[in-house]
């Protein structure tokens, strides 16, 4: 039964965020497009007090984009985490992140590599694939290896580079988690219009309308790139997948379940009974505690 904590952040959080069905595509495409124009694109470390105290922050290019590297001051770093960012591939770097990532550098001695990759609409995959695909394998190069991690539609990002890393014969990540990702965007999960009633936060005329944008044409959806939950799932490094059941992404990731083991990959799957959307990054609840000990368990 999900906690107290857990239920009120499903009451607040899609207030806060404004979550609501899609009216028009065109007037929100131009809306993201008015937002993106406006936006600070630096690191949000509002929920991270003493950050600057804590880690040594340095901004990197990465061919095009800036990636910062979060480096724990207090912590021997024993590894690296690549970290790709939620937000339907529309939406930057927000402080709950940057609040997770470093809660996982110090529990796992790492430090965190955390692009801020160009976003949907006005961008595609195809400007950040590559250069993603080359820090994995610049990082895996590292002493003690990478861990390929993100969640939502960074945790599907994540399985995509690592799919791509592994077909170019590059080095390769240790581990991979991923926090309720986006492997599916043509959504061709027949249980997805179940879980959308389920679902206070993620809108399926919205996902459908960003999964256009990040794929830039219709022939693109079902490329591994793009969904990798519909490639090739052979040959990848051990992963860890954790999801809740009140999630429109829920069925994709039961997909990348079923497919994961026709395919022969370990893939460890968590489950949790009708938790919220990424509720592993939230703030202050037991089950998202729980889940940073799975995840650091796991990584080991």
């Amino acid at each position: 039964m999900p906690s107290a904590g857990h239920e009120f952040i499903a009451r607040v959080v899609p207030r806060l965020r404004k979550a609501r069905d899609l009216d028009d595509e065109a007037r929100e495409r131009a809306r993201v497009e008015r937002w993106h124009a406006g936006l600070d694109r630096t690191l949000p470390t509002r929920l991270v007090p003493g950050l600057a105290r804590r880690f040594d922050v340095v901004t990197q290019d990465a061919g095009g984009f800036p990636t910062y590297v979060l480096t724990p001051r207090d912590v021997a770093v024993r590894r690296t985490v690549h970290y790709l960012h939620g937000g339907g591939y529309m939406a930057p770097i927000d402080p709950f992140h940057v609040r997770y990532v470093t809660r996982l550098a110090t529990a796992l001695g790492a430090r965190v590599v955390l692009p801020d990759y160009p976003l949907a609409p006005e961008y595609t995959w195809r400007d950040s694939h590559d250069a993603l695909v080359a820090q994995t394998d610049r990082w895996a190069r590292e002493p003690g290896g990478v861990v390929l991690a993100g969640d939502s539609a960074g945790g599907g990002l994540a399985l995509a580079v690592a799919q791509s890393v592994r077909d170019r014969g590059l080095a390769a990540p240790t581990h991979l988690v991923m926090h309720a990702p986006w492997v599916d965007l043509t959504t061709s999960t027949p249980e997805t219009a179940d879980f959308a009633r389920r679902d206070p936060w993620l809108f399926f005329s919205k996902l459908d309308a960003y999964a256009g944008w990040w794929a830039g044409s219709d022939e693109d959806l079902a490329r591994p790139e793009v969904s990798p939950a519909l490639g090739d799932l052979s040959g990848l490094p051990p992963a860890l997948v954790l999801y809740g059941t009140r999630d429109l992404l829920a069925p994709g990731c039961r997909l990348l379940r079923r497919r994961a083991a026709e395919a022969g990959w370990a893939l460890t799957g968590v489950e949790e009974p009708d938790l919220l959307h990424v509720y592993g990054l939230f703030p202050f609840i037991p089950e998202a505690r729980r889940a940073m000990r799975q995840v650091v368990e796991f990584v080991g």
